[in-house]
């Protein structure tokens, strides 16, 4: 199994064991057999009927078996979890996975509007982006993955470009699984301040909310939640439970801390215990306290969200990456038919400058700037960690 264990579970009850590729409370569905395959088209559809405007498919790659199931051959001997011992050519992957997923996208494609995104398996840039379809979408976690870094998110958007050629991707920044971006990248700059939490969440958001594809909002981002420290007694996330030298597990309860709504008791979450700690500080980092200030991430996060939709260059346009002439600074240009946009990205805790593109540009949104509206041509100095979005006169 994936989080540890074997994979194959008896069934008293049934007298026959199952397979489940993570926990045990999580048996694998044989898709091969043709009741279940009717079944699971029967509930895509009753969801439909109520509305739902799309699916997202977890670890959708591995949905179809070896028919024969037959066992994975040996990889690395000497791997620390048992998992990465195996090369994992029977239980994800199939030959005909395309073809069932076929049958799902022209199921919800029988009604208008609707989507679908799945999150890929173990795969790669270049897999998710020979399985993402007009309307239906594969995570892609390479910008996750990438440190904070100006240089770092340039090769990696440069290599999305290069594989998604055209298709349309996902972005994404943090999940239920990660770190959160706002906590990693504050390990990378080596700060803790509060300060400095709050630029690099707005920087951050300026990145996700700009670069070309959908972006994936995870909850708390847009109050600069970070993660928090759960004690081994403390522990929810079952693999994490049972994680030691021989099974190495990043301990997930990290990243999922109840929501703070308000600066009261368990952040206006509940009147009860939650079930994970709360974040320290949650008397100013909370969505209340924050929807009063004009100056927190949850209003940057609004003023970028009402830009990126009133601006087609930024939502859909073609993504076309710029000389900053700064190694700390990620600049490029949105276009879509005759607008235009720019967007620069410092990535250090010191001031920096980006060169402009020809012309002059006006300023539209700045983590660090309340008087917007500048005209400015040439070169434009950047605030530590400052993002800023242009358009031109």
């Amino acid at each position: 199994s994936f989080f540890g264990g074997s994979a194959w579970q008896w069934d008293e009850g049934r007298r026959q064991f199952y397979l489940h590729t993570f926990l045990v409370q999580q048996p694998d569905l044989n898709w091969r057999e043709p009741a279940v395959h009717e079944a699971q088209w029967g509930i895509v559809r009753g969801w439909l009927a109520r509305g739902v405007d799309g699916f997202r498919l977890d670890v959708f790659n591995a949905l179809l078996k070896s028919p024969s199931l037959a066992s994975n051959p040996p990889a690395r001997v000497l791997a620390r979890r048992p998992w990465d011992r195996q090369r994992h050519l029977h239980d994800k992957d199939q030959s005909d996975l395309a073809h069932l997923l076929d049958e799902f996208r022209s199921i919800l494609d029988e009604q208008p509007g609707r989507m679908s995104v799945g999150e890929l398996f173990m795969g790669n840039l270049e897999h998710a982006a020979d399985l993402t379809r007009p309307g239906h979408m594969v995570f892609d976690f390479e910008l996750l993955a990438r440190p904070w870094s100006a240089g770092a998110f340039r090769g990696e958007i440069q290599r999305r470009e290069d594989a998604f050629d055209g298709e349309w991707p996902t972005v994404v920044l943090s999940n239920h699984d990660q770190s959160r971006a706002v906590s990693r990248y504050l390990r990378a700059l080596g700060r803790s301040d509060g300060v400095t939490q709050d630029r690099v969440a707005k920087a951050a958001a300026t990145l996700l909310l700009t670069v070309r594809g959908t972006p994936f909002l995870y909850y708390g981002e847009e109050i600069g939640l970070p993660d928090i420290r759960v004690r081994r007694d403390q522990i929810v996330d079952p693999p994490a439970r049972r994680a030691s030298w021989a099974f190495p597990w990043w301990n997930r309860d990290q990243c999922r801390t109840p929501m703070p709504w308000t600066p009261g008791p368990n952040g206006g979450f509940t009147a009860g215990r939650p079930w994970l700690p709360m974040i320290p500080g949650l008397a100013h980092r909370n969505v209340a306290t924050e929807a009063a200030r004009d100056d927190s991430v949850l209003a940057y996060y609004r003023h970028l969200l009402g830009l990126r939709r009133s601006r087609p260059a930024l939502n859909r346009g073609s993504i076309h990456l710029e000389p900053a002439g700064e190694r700390d600074v990620l600049a490029y240009r949105r276009e879509a038919a005759d607008e235009r946009a720019f967007i620069a990205i410092n990535t250090s805790v010191r001031a920096r400058s980006t060169l402009l593109p020809a012309g002059r540009w006006r300023l539209e949104l700045s983590t660090h700037r309340a008087a917007l509206g500048d005209s400015v041509e040439g070169r434009l100095p950047l605030g530590p960690l400052e993002a800023v979005i242009l358009a031109p006169e």
